[in-house]
């Protein structure tokens, strides 16, 4: 089990207060009241269900959190890779075993199933992709590691972008520890898995819960498969067109060199020469922002892009593929 890490410290009434785009905007005293109570209530609905799953070999320990009444435990891939078991302990100090299901490595996601019967504490699941900047949320997680005398500590804040790929950013700050903890909305519905540290304690990627869900059955079965690298757009399973970029250019777009055969880009009947303008309406800059507009949407999606020919603009839509079945 790896201990990369993540989470510290709840965030601040100035936080709260700074501007932001939001679907619960705070106005004054009784929109600041308001999420309080929701908040109060969040912790007392979702805090027995967030445990910490503790590698006996070798000591190492992460977060999880219970999402069904007979012990299903969704973690980051990170926490359980290398084990078969871990332990499982509640913030009231009750311990028991779980065994680990699959992961994909590429998402940063996994599972694990307590072994005793139930009922469990659990909590529901909510839905990642509707989040948008500025929606608050709340993460959870035993910093580093249980702590007999504390209950995992509540960091509030808000999401900072959502994407690439199944991973969205928020500023709820997070430390070793709280790898694999869950992240809430103010439903207390988890809608994420605390993943990585951004470049600093309050920019970090926590991967959505939809991202679970396109892989349910094969995490349940138990398979593993993709590769741990932490970084979202080196997962093999993010959408693609299908060309090789050329320079960028002074004004922005994207440069098309080459076109794989079989490829979206190549059934669209873009050519060597055009110039990529924007996606779905987008406009875009450079390669890395194509990459990025790209890794919003998911294999199968249909993506109107937009082209530059000569002087002429056209526009085509492509079915996006993934990566790792264009380029194998």
């Amino acid at each position: 089990m790896k201990k990369i890490g993540i989470i510290h410290g709840i965030a601040a009434l100035a936080i709260l207060l700074a501007p932001a785009v939001a679907r619960e905007p705070l106005r004054g005293l009784d929109d600041l009241l308001k999420i309080e109570q929701k908040t109060e209530a969040l912790a007392e609905k979702v805090m027995p269900a967030t445990v910490a799953l503790i590698a006996a070999d070798t000591g190492a320990s992460g977060s999880g959190v219970i999402t069904s009444a007979d012990g299903l435990i969704l973690t980051a891939a990170h926490v359980t890779d290398g084990v078969e078991e871990v332990e499982v302990v509640f913030p009231n100090g009750k311990q028991t075993t779980a065994t680990v299901l699959g992961s994909n490595y590429s998402k940063d996601i996994g599972m694990a199933r307590i072994k005793d019967e139930g009922p469990w504490p659990f909590a529901e699941l909510g839905e990642s992709k509707p989040l948008k900047a500025g929606d608050w949320v709340v993460a959870m997680g035993h910093s580093e590691g249980y702590d007999p005398a504390r209950t995992p500590p509540m960091r509030f804040g808000r999401v900072v972008s959502d994407g690439p790929g199944n991973f969205l950013t928020t500023d709820c700050t997070l430390i070793g520890g709280d790898s694999g903890g869950p992240l809430f909305d103010l439903d207390g519905k988890v809608v994420g898995i605390n993943s990585s540290i951004g470049q600093g304690l309050d920019n970090n990627n926590h991967a959505g819960i939809d991202g679970f869900r396109e892989d349910w059955k094969r995490l349940i079965a138990g398979e593993s498969w993709g590769e741990l690298q932490l970084n979202p757009l080196a997962n093999q399973e993010r959408p693609v067109i299908g060309i090789l970029m050329g320079r960028e250019l002074r004004d922005g777009g994207v440069p098309v060199e080459q076109v794989t055969s079989g490829s979206p880009a190549a059934k669209a009947g873009v050519r060597p020469g055009d110039i990529i303008r924007s996606v779905a309406g987008d406009r875009i800059n450079g390669g890395r922002e194509l990459t990025l507009l790209l890794a919003k949407f998911s294999a199968g999606d249909n993506v109107k892009i937009g082209i530059q020919r000569g002087r002429q603009m056209i526009e085509v839509e492509m079915e996006l593929v993934r990566r790792d079945q264009l380029f194998r």
